[in-house]
């Protein structure tokens, strides 16, 4: 593999791939990866984040929904990185088999692998785990459907 083909990536190569930006951007980095295949990345979850002013003010904990979407932000990393998918979209088609064991906190790294299983046209399915401290907190097997956001595609 060409080294051409690795995923390892800062906030604002991220934000070169990606649309999302502050408050929804819920990817630091990508730690390893192979373009159109895998991505690892990090969340370093922060008490900072505007989301603990509402979930749970008294006992923070990251959504579930969010680590999920962070998962779906890793893997759109790994497929938009490829040419061909280069100023595409990645909206979410399907959330399968979401399985929440571990709560997010404030202070956590939350550790996200996402692997392309396969593609179909314009889908990619994915299986992602989260993880803190190398304990699983989050699965799910996701389908992205890829688009240029105009006229609904």
């Amino acid at each position: 593999m060409a080294d051409s083909e690795r995923l390892v990536l800062d906030s604002n190569q991220i934000a070169q791939i990606l649309p999302h930006r502050y408050p929804f951007a819920l990817v630091d980095r990508i730690t390893d990866g192979e373009v159109g295949s895998w991505a690892r990345g990090q969340l370093c979850v922060s008490v900072m984040s505007p989301v603990f002013c509402g979930h749970f003010p008294q006992y923070h904990v990251l959504p579930g929904v969010l680590t999920v979407e962070a998962l779906a932000q890793t893997a759109a990393v790994a497929v938009l990185a490829a040419p061909e998918n280069r100023g595409k979209l990645g909206f979410f088609a399907q959330i399968k088999d979401a399985r929440f064991k571990r709560q997010v906190r404030p202070g956590d790294v939350l550790e996200l692998e996402a692997r392309i299983v396969r593609t179909r046209g314009s889908f990619a399915f994915v299986e992602g785990t989260a993880r803190v401290d190398g304990k699983v907190a989050t699965t799910a097997e996701l389908t992205l459907a890829l688009g240029s956001g105009e006229n609904g595609q």
